[in-house]
């Protein structure tokens, strides 16, 4: 079994490696489209990424702490990660 800097150091480059395919899939998607089709994108990604947590969440049958925990610091991630980008 991992110990707690192995699952750390996994964590940490699992969402380096997350964040820059993102980073370069939403400079692309500014790039191809323009600043107004941009917004909507990630408008568009963001609701779905948010709907998508809550509805996996449900699926595993967790408990309604954890539920609205994980929701809330999942759907923080999601929109902070998308505003994160600036070009």
């Amino acid at each position: 079994m991992p110990d707690t800097k192995d699952i750390q150091a996994i964590n940490t480059s699992w969402q380096i490696a997350i964040q820059e395919i993102l980073r370069m899939i939403i400079r692309d998607m500014y790039h191809a489209g323009g600043e107004d089709a941009f917004k909507g994108h990630i408008k568009r990604i963001e609701e779905a990424a948010v709907d998508s947590i809550y509805t996996d969440l449900r699926l595993r049958g967790t408990d309604e702490w954890t539920e609205v925990l994980v929701k809330e610091r999942a759907s923080n991630f999601v929109t902070t990660l998308l505003t994160s980008f600036t070009y």
